[in-house]
């Protein structure tokens, strides 16, 4: 999708459009640009078609929504799920296990630290419910890891508007 059809999108289906990218990114799934989309809601916030504290809210609610998901789908569904989940995405395997291991050590500092790092801030969800992490500390942890990640991509757009756009995009 370029900044065009993204824009197009935002002007027919407004503020939803922005919740639903996010969502669907933060819910591990390839080809949602929510990397995008989130600095074009900070720069549609400094042209004022939308307000700012209304995308880090919208973006807040999607990251942690996309979260839950996987979370519950860790914690409900297990080996069984994931045997499924691991023959869909091979590559994320060890990457699970490895996290399910520093979960296990390092609580909610581990979920936290995990929303901060790219590729590992979505799927950290599955072994944090494979572990059965208590459900209030992980969203505790993961929406502090949410906002700041969303803050710092939505406020790039902000701030430094269509030149953001050239170094995220």
């Amino acid at each position: 999708m370029n900044i065009q059809t993204l824009t197009q999108y935002f002007l027919q289906y407004g503020a939803f459009f922005i919740y639903l990218i996010v969502l669907l990114e933060y819910m591990n799934l390839p080809g949602f640009p929510a990397g995008l989309i989130m600095p074009l809601a900070g720069i549609w916030a400094a042209k004022g078609e939308i307000s700012f504290p209304v995308v880090m809210i919208l973006t807040l609610a999607a990251g942690l929504t996309g979260s839950w998901v996987l979370y519950f789908l860790g914690r409900l569904g297990g080996p069984k799920v994931m045997g499924f989940y691991f023959k869909k995405f091979p590559k994320q395997q060890a990457v699970i296990e490895n996290k399910m291991e520093m979960i296990r050590e390092k609580g909610s500092t581990g979920v936290f630290v995990s929303k901060l790092l790219p590729m590992v801030r979505t799927i950290i969800s599955i072994p944090a419910g494979m572990v059965k992490m208590d459900f209030m500390k992980y969203t505790i942890s993961s929406a502090m890891g949410i906002f700041i990640w969303n803050l710092v991509f939505v406020g790039a757009g902000y701030f430094f508007g269509e030149a953001a756009i050239k170094v995220l995009g």
